[in-house]
């Protein structure tokens, strides 16, 4: 056990301490002390009372003399400095000698409590920086991202089978199915729209016929989404967009469901393409339809499987950096099938980038850091739907926060919510913590790190890992510490350090998990983009990128005002006339910002 040090650096195991401690101080005790010293007084001589004073207790003089030498460091130095050319006095000698005995004591004391403290059963082996992680926050963590040490080995290198004979999946251990099923299961009750969809679409099948393959992050709630698409009718096969959000034993219950599923938590980059391939190259099968989070699905079949492409009936897209890559093959007259963006839907941006990060962007930063909010400053670099719930969450617990944007709309949006809007490279060398959900590239450069102070805590919130450039910080002279799970140090030289977490991925599904009703609206929006682009006669949708009928929108949330027993107002026939619009909507325009 280390030992502990008190306010100048000193051990408490330097200070010797009475072998017996008084008797607690009570009101009769104060009475007959003070009657006895009266008593003394009377009695004894001048003589006596010096000698009285000079021999008071040894073990106040130890300790006067402990104290002496651990509050002036100074007189200790000077009595080493000086050799005396007289040897100790009987005196000094037991006074030493009782001292190293108490020390001797106190030392195999520490020892023994030492040793029952190793004797203390323990969930996991060490951790580093424990003592800033509680036992049920950890506990919390690994349930969230299924991480086991008991195997390390590749996936793809042991075969594996379900209950049923399934082979053709890989995922980290399809024993954990049964624990996965709980967690889609507890999903399912706070996912109500693609539950009604199931009981009201099911029998019907709208999607009987269709293949879809899928590469989003392999979730417990979208385990409810894929699920639901195969109770429509759907074939599904399944990667995963992000290497470090998948949960294995979710993932080992879509696989023992009959989902083909290639993804695991902490693949490597190769990983990652080989899984997608699985998905895309399977024999007898090819995919009609494309659910993407990402474009990296899409971005594969249009390289390596260009006469596939053609054959696709659509692609429903829901990122940023999915939606931008599409707009450029549409401008570039290389998108052949039409795409549904579910990105810039009502229903995605203003719930679940809006709302989601707003509660688990600090579900991740503090599982990771259980840093305190209060007074730092933090420097959110965009200040679109992700980037404003990020800001409500941190000026809520009282962080000083900056905004840094391109945007002069949302700019002002952000100057208007008592936020100062700012360049990085002007408040990097004050700032506590760095975020970036701008879904562009080289945010957070090289100069930026330079610049920034010990301890700065370092995040994405954008879909790609693109936003922090991670090539400038792997170079020779940068030390990498891995300190926990999705945190890293990177040390400098000089010994200033920088937290990087999720190696710059993304933050609230790599290092914590969303609310499953936010999802549900997502998740909901995109199972109706599916329907509507596999069931649409010829000739609706052309080679572009659409945005959902607004009908469509309002439908969605519809089917989620049940759980706050929320109840609409109808409009009457002469409300309606007035205002132009149907009883039943859609009761904004397509233009409208909400």
């Amino acid at each position: 056990m280390a030992k502990e040090k008190n306010q100048i650096g000193g051990s408490w195991e330097d200070l010797a301490l009475p072998n017996e401690f008084p008797e607690p101080c009570t009101k009769e005790r104060a009475e007959q002390s003070e009657e006895a010293e009266a008593d003394t007084a009377a009695s004894d001589t001048e003589d006596d009372a010096k000698d009285r004073a000079v021999k008071c207790s040894p073990t106040l003089l130890r300790m006067l003399k402990a104290a002496e030498n651990r509050w002036t460091p100074q007189s200790r130095d000077r009595d080493q400095a000086e050799p005396s050319g007289m040897g100790p006095t009987e005196t000094e000698t037991e006074t030493e000698k009782e001292a190293e005995a108490l020390k001797t004591n106190m030392q195999i004391q520490l020892n023994d409590q030492q040793e029952e403290f190793n004797k203390l059963p323990t969930k996991a082996g060490s951790r580093p920086l424990s003592h800033s992680v509680s036992q049920s926050s950890a506990d919390s963590f690994s349930s969230v991202g299924s991480v086991s040490s008991e195997d390390e080995s590749a996936p793809q290198d042991k075969p594996q089978k379900t209950s049923d004979g399934l082979s053709d999946f890989c995922v980290k251990n399809i024993k954990q199915a049964a624990f996965g099923r709980k967690e889609i299961d507890i999903a399912q009750q706070g996912m109500p729209a693609l539950m009604i969809l199931r009981k009201r679409a099911g029998g019907e099948k709208p999607l009987a016929g269709a293949k879809v393959v899928g590469c989003t992050h392999i979730t417990a709630q979208t385990a409810v989404l894929i699920e639901t698409l195969a109770a429509l009718g759907a074939q599904c096969r399944w990667a995963a967009c992000n290497i470090f959000s998948t949960q294995n034993t979710v993932a080992a219950a879509l696989a023992e469901g009959g989902i083909s599923v290639f993804a695991w938590r902490g693949e490597s980059e190769d990983d990652f393409w080989w899984c997608i391939d699985r998905c895309v190259g399977a024999d007898s099968w090819e995919p009609n339809l494309i659910l993407d989070d990402g474009g990296d699905l899409t971005h594969w079949i249009y390289k390596k499987y260009p006469s596939l492409f053609k054959k696709l009936k659509g692609i429903v897209e829901e990122s940023v950096t999915g939606i931008y890559r599409l707009y450029q093959l549409s401008k570039a007259g290389k998108l052949c099938i039409p795409a549904m963006n579910v990105n810039d839907s009502v229903t995605k941006q203003k719930f679940d980038n809006l709302y989601s990060c707003k509660e688990s962007v600090l579900d991740g930063l503090k599982r990771t850091t259980n840093i305190m909010f209060g007074g730092k400053q933090v420097v959110v670099c965009g200040y679109g739907e992700v980037g404003k719930g990020c800001c409500a969450a941190l000026k809520g617990l009282g962080a000083i926060i900056y905004v840094t944007e391109v945007d002069p709309i949302c700019a002002l949006q952000a100057c208007m919510d008592g936020l100062r809007v700012i360049t990085l490279s002007e408040v990097i060398k004050h700032a506590d913590m760095v975020i970036t959900c701008t879904g562009n590239k080289n945010v957070v450069t090289r100069e930026h790190f330079d610049r920034m102070r010990s301890g700065c805590v370092v995040c994405n919130m954008g879909h790609s890992n693109t936003e922090i450039d991670l090539a400038c910080l792997r170079t020779t002279e940068l030390k990498w510490q891995r300190v926990r799970t999705h945190v890293d140090h990177i040390v400098w030289p000089d010994g200033k350090r920088v937290i990087l977490l999720a190696e710059g991925r993304l933050l609230n599904l790599s290092c914590s998990t969303v609310p499953s009703f936010v999802l549900s609206v997502t998740a909901s929006t995109q199972a109706l983009a599916l329907i509507e682009l596999y069931n649409a006669p010829a000739g609706r949708y052309k080679q572009d990128v659409y945005l959902l009928p607004k009908k469509m929108d309002e439908y969605v949330a519809s089917l989620h005002l049940p759980m706050f027993d929320a109840h609409l107002t109808e409009l009457t026939d002469e409300q309606a006339q007035y205002l132009g619009l149907s009883k039943h909507g859609p009761f904004k325009p397509n233009y409208y910002r909400y």
